[in-house]
């Protein structure tokens, strides 16, 4: 995937958790806890989404990787590189 699909899937996944969020406008570079009203549990579903959705397998020491969009994305690109957009 490239790091615009795998934007779009951050942006699908982030919709389906708090479909009451504006997610026109997420910024790159600020946290996600910073823009959206996210809690701990919100944070471990987008990670299993990530799981279930790609099998993408991230170690519970490497969760701070997914903190902000431009983060995530150079986190996942690397590991997602060879998966089909869905």
């Amino acid at each position: 995937m490239t790091a615009d699909e795998i934007r779009e899937a951050i942006i699908e996944i982030l919709s389906d958790i708090a479909p009451d969020e504006d997610l026109s406008n997420v910024k790159e570079d600020v946290p996600f806890r910073d823009q959206l009203e996210m809690d701990s549990m919100d944070f471990l579903d987008i990670v299993m989404e990530l799981r279930k959705r790609y099998r993408i397998q991230i170690p519970e020491e490497e969760y701070t990787e997914l903190g902000s969009m431009a983060s995530t994305i150079a986190y996942l690109e690397p590991r997602m590189k060879d998966v089909s957009k869905t």
